[in-house]
């Protein structure tokens, strides 16, 4: 039997390939991972955690304002983008410091370089040129943010990555996207003081996401300031006295001091002599994978947002261990990628899980939608005027629940609770069984008891 330095070798040190080198380590196999950058990926060194601490930032604006209706008397405030930096590098710092220790712990040799894939068993690091092999190599390099290279003046625009090491807070920002991203930093951009404009070429925000949830998220981003300007796209960037000039295709023009573009990400896979080795990639750039997370060459795997299945963190996670679990534990694990449970953390915060309402119709079948909008509790003391959405989508012969869809406060942890309830097939009656807590918003996802639309199955058009 051919011996190898590794049983297994990940590329790339994020939420996916840490999880799948500690697991893979902790079954007994000898395992390296490479790393170019940080430990801990997009998802906690420039993604998901330094967002959620700006977003963190960006609410205690309305915390101050909401005081007086309860009675409090605040004093002046003032925000300062320099200390919410420092603080959050430093969390930052502590958290890598973590995940490297983790690792270390599990006995994974940690290589701080660059590796390609030079053959189905074998990488090379650049730093070094040291070629090292292994019986299994797991490709873990995520995404990475996409620009319009054809734009002219797309020299002047920053990225997600450049937002969260910005050396000031911009007064004026204009963002391209309609994304999770791109909506997620323009509303706590606003929220921060900053004046915002979104450009999306799309008919709408958030694309993807159930259409009552796009209208609403975009009527209360715009209620907070956020300026929203959908079916138009930069044409160009010039750079003057004043700033940063933006010209749209319908011949607007914006001026701003920070440009962000925020419209995609891309599998993360240029440069890593995947298609040299015989790794079968999509038009997108995303290593094709089975079930099993195996690429079209047997020794070769990938995991989370390079393979362009479902990008989210815990997605990732989950991918890694599967695969641990079935190549080193000799326990075959195929991860479900249905029914994931995903927020959205503007202001006010979006948690979904299930089936749009476009999606059921698609399926022909009969449906009823149940619908609540009211105010927030909290804002009937602090005179707020915003409206939060909660709507369900139910199978109508089978009663079974297929989307829940929530905009407000907290609904991403309300979701997280709704998804075990669709994973285990709850049904209308099993959410009309159970006993509301009040005073909560989260009660009247089972208090609500007549349907707010009625809709028969569709038959399919005749052939012909």
């Amino acid at each position: 039997m051919m011996s190898h330095d590794y049983d297994l070798f990940v590329i790339g040190a994020g939420s996916g390939g840490v999880r799948a080198a500690r697991i893979a380590a902790q079954h007994g196999a000898r395992v390296a991972i490479a790393e170019e950058y940080r430990i801990g990926g997009t998802c906690v060194i420039r993604g998901c955690v330094p967002k959620k601490l700006m977003v963190y930032a960006s609410r205690f604006a309305d915390e101050f304002a909401d005081a007086a209706g309860f009675g409090w008397t605040v004093g002046e405030t003032r925000f300062d983008w320099a200390t919410l930096i420092a603080n959050k590098d430093r969390e930052i710092a502590r958290l890598e410091g973590i995940y490297r220790s983790n690792l270390a712990k599990a006995g994974v040799t940690i290589l701080e370089s660059r590796a390609v894939v030079v053959g189905p068993h074998a990488v090379e690091l650049v730093a070094t040129g040291e070629r090292i092999t292994a019986g299994t190599i797991l490709v873990a390099t995520g995404g990475r943010a996409e620009v319009d290279e054809r734009l002219d003046g797309v020299e002047h625009v920053v990225t997600s990555n450049e937002m969260f090491h910005l050396e000031h807070q911009p007064r004026r920002l204009v963002v391209a996207g309609g994304g999770y991203i791109a909506v997620e930093f323009a509303s706590l951009m606003a929220g921060l003081g900053t004046e915002t404009t979104l450009v999306y070429r799309g008919e709408e925000i958030l694309r993807g996401f159930d259409r009552e949830v796009r209208r609403h998220v975009h009527a209360e981003l715009e209620r907070r300031g956020v300026r929203i300007i959908c079916g138009d796209i930069f044409s160009r960037i010039e750079k003057t006295a004043d700033g940063l000039d933006v010209t749209l295709r319908s011949g607007g023009r914006l001026v701003a001091d920070t440009v962000m573009m925020a419209i995609g990400r891309r599998p993360n896979t240029a440069g890593l002599g995947l298609e040299a080795a015989g790794v079968a990639l999509d038009a997108k750039g995303a290593v094709v994978v089975d079930a099993q997370s195996r690429s079209s060459v047997p020794s070769i795997y990938a995991v989370g947002d390079v393979t362009d299945r479902f990008n989210l963190t815990p997605v990732a996670i989950r991918e890694g261990h599967a695969f641990a679990d079935t190549v080193f534990g000799g326990r075959p694990v195929t991860v479900d990628h249905r029914l994931v449970p995903t927020a959205v953390f503007t202001t006010p915060e979006v948690g979904t899980v299930g089936l749009t309402e476009d999606a059921v119709i698609e399926t022909g079948r009969a449906y009823d939608v149940y619908r609540a909008t009211f105010r927030p509790m909290r804002a009937t003391l602090s005179g707020r005027e915003e409206r939060m959405l909660m709507k369900l989508l139910v199978d109508g012969e089978t009663d079974r629940v297929l989307g829940c869809h929530i905009v407000g406060p907290d609904a991403g942890e309300m979701v997280q609770l709704i998804g075990i309830a669709l994973k285990m097939g709850a049904t209308k009656a099993d959410f009309d069984a159970t006993m509301a807590v009040h005073p909560t918003a989260a009660e009247e996802l089972v208090t609500m008891r007549v349907p707010s639309e009625r809709h028969p199955a569709r038959l399919p058009a005749a052939a012909g």
